[in-house]
């Protein structure tokens, strides 16, 4: 049965099976979305995909899925972001020790699978080093589920044409908090960036093989202005949100059904 982590009495988490129960712990962040996104925008993203997963688990018959859903931790490893108001970054080191006293606690009382759900890419790294860390010195099984499913043609299809550097606070991300809240967008004041320091490079970019560790300051707009997103907002909408969230929901299943096998 998929539940909430906090909704449980003591009494009742007492009863949960730790050994077969997956305790899902959405990361999210609290950063410069662009001037017409959130600062929540992850959050926000991380709560709606919680809700997105548990439907696509009912849809495959899987109401009866043993998950206890984690409160989101809300602030994450935004050092990209910090010299854009509002933004607010933890350490690496801090970051990784409260997610590890989490996973401690957890483990202390017995759950064997976490599941890191990672809504900001930025977590990502500090994420890979737990899960081994963890492994290695408790014996747990943390998996790690990726919130976005950005690269899937449904997804892809949702970008508007020209729009070629859809990335950060762009098109894609604006149009996921729009399928949850379209007050929270401010589409008007939406200005579009580019990674002007590498747009004309062939191998060095702001991701894959060759790469720099990328701050929001190389996201400039066509006049130079730093902006710190990636692609043009403008074409986002609810529909288009939903059916990134949607997408993103079902491409997890098949793992969370195998995550439910895994044997520990």
């Amino acid at each position: 049965m998929i539940r909430n982590y906090r909704d449980l009495t003591r009494l009742e988490m007492e009863a949960v099976d730790k050994k077969e129960t997956i305790v899902l712990i959405p990361l999210g962040a609290l950063e410069q979305h662009g001037n017409q996104a959130p600062l929540g925008t992850d959050d926000i993203i991380a709560e709606a995909m919680c809700e997105y997963l548990t439907e696509a688990l009912e849809e495959v018959g899987e109401k009866d899925f043993p998950m206890l859903i984690f409160p989101v931790i809300p602030v994450g490893l935004s050092t990209e972001h910090k010299n854009f108001c509002g933004s607010i970054t933890m350490k690496p080191d801090t970051y990784y020790h409260m997610l590890y006293d989490i996973a401690t606690s957890l483990a202390h009382h017995g759950f064997q699978k976490l599941a890191f759900l990672v809504c900001h890419g930025g977590n990502a790294p500090i994420v890979q080093v737990l899960s081994r860390e963890l492994r290695s010195e408790l014996g747990i099984s943390p998996f790690i589920l990726s919130a976005g499913a950005f690269s899937h043609p449904d997804v892809k299809a949702t970008i508007s044409e020209g729009n070629i550097w859809d990335f950060h606070g762009g098109e894609m991300e604006t149009s996921m908090v729009m399928a949850v809240d379209e007050s929270l967008v401010k589409l008007e004041t939406s200005e579009a960036g580019i990674p002007q320091s590498f747009a004309q490079n062939k191998a060095l970019l702001p991701y894959g093989s060759v790469s720099i560790g990328w701050v929001s300051e190389d996201w400039k707009t066509k006049d130079g202005k730093p902006i710190g997103i990636g692609g043009d907002p403008c074409g986002a909408t609810a529909e288009k949100g939903r059916i990134i969230l949607r997408t993103s929901a079902r491409e997890l299943v098949p793992g969370l059904l195998e995550i439910r096998k895994w044997q520990c």
